[in-house]
């Protein structure tokens, strides 16, 4: 891996030094600079001229920021001669933009791609899109991952003490019972879903539970917890239905405006399971919480990118 260039911005250096680690190839440095004028520049520290770059950058808070530096980047390595550009982006947080809700407003999730490939993006590394036809949106290769496996195991590694044979896989709406129906598989066990009706961005409504759940050991799976209000909601109607436990489990941990805690608070709450495709400082962790790496499937797709091998072999007869 001699000809593989991979940087970091300032987004997660965490997770870009994992997967480093794991390919055993060092982190080029790189340097971000904000001008009185609040402009930014960015510069490359190391050789990019007909070599493979990497660009691991996850469009978490405050996404504006890390997207213009992540364009910044990606114009710097074209600029600089790069053979191929590559974007790591675990977390696309403008995949939530894939329809027009109201009149007259944009589909950010197709603008943002188009912004990407426009800046230099010969290719996008991603995980768990909020909604499967956000992969359409990029007009350069796409290879999506999921982190399932990874969560999945968790749940019957052992080290976890819950015992899974009174439990179910509850999707917290419609739109994701089929990723849900998907892990449950892994794990072996039924799979029930929420009917969801969003109010605004903070409001949500959970109106019924399909499946059977009463009495049950629940995992809650989600692609996503920002807020939270979905999953307080779907809480707050599971434990009508007298569930045994409620487990959650996420692949993207946003957990903004103290959601973490909110969900951490209730009693009914055993577990809060989520992946590192966001970073969550040690300040803002719960007890609760249990935080899964990403970083050996990334790195693993990386290096077959790199090597031209197929990536979807790593989802084989899952």
């Amino acid at each position: 891996m001699r000809e593989i260039t991979i940087f970091s911005g300032s987004a997660h250096p965490e997770l870009a030094a994992a997967i480093c680690q794991h390919l055993e190839v060092p982190l080029a440095p790189s340097r971000l600079v904000r001008f009185t004028n609040d402009c930014l520049e960015v510069q490359l520290q190391a050789n990019c001229r007909e070599r493979d770059v990497f660009i691991v950058q996850p469009l978490v808070p405050p996404v504006q920021e890390h997207l213009v530096e992540l364009l910044l980047m990606l114009d710097a390595a074209r600029g600089a001669s790069a053979a191929r550009i590559t974007v790591v982006m675990p977390h696309y947080a403008y995949a939530r933009s894939d329809k027009k809700g109201a009149p007259r407003i944009s589909i950010a999730g197709r603008l943002v791609a188009d912004l990407l490939a426009t800046a230099g993006a010969g290719r996008v590394l991603t995980m768990t899109l909020h909604s499967p036809q956000v992969h359409g949106f990029f007009s350069v290769p796409v290879d999506h991952l999921h982190a399932l496996t990874e969560l999945a195991e968790h749940f019957r590694g052992p080290d976890h003490h819950a015992d899974l044979r009174n439990s179910v896989v509850v999707s917290p709406d419609l739109g994701n019972a089929k990723e849900a129906a998907k892990f449950a598989r892994r794990l072996g066990l039924p799979v029930a879903a929420a009917a969801k009706e969003r109010i605004s961005d903070d409001k949500v409504v959970v109106t019924s539970i399909i499946g059977e759940v009463r009495g049950r050991d629940v995992i809650v799976l989600d692609d996503e917890i920002a807020r939270g209000s979905t999953i307080l909601e779907l809480v707050d109607r599971l434990a009508e239905q007298d569930v045994a436990s409620i487990r959650v489990a996420c692949t993207h941990g946003l957990f903004t405006d103290g959601a973490l805690d909110r969900i951490g608070a209730r009693d009914d709450v055993a577990e809060i399971v989520c992946t590192n495709t966001v970073p969550i400082p040690d300040a803002h962790r719960h007890p609760k919480l249990t935080v899964l790496s990403v970083a050996r499937p990334l790195a693993e797709a990386v290096r077959r990118i790199h090597n031209g091998e197929s990536v979807s072999v790593l989802f084989e007869g899952h």
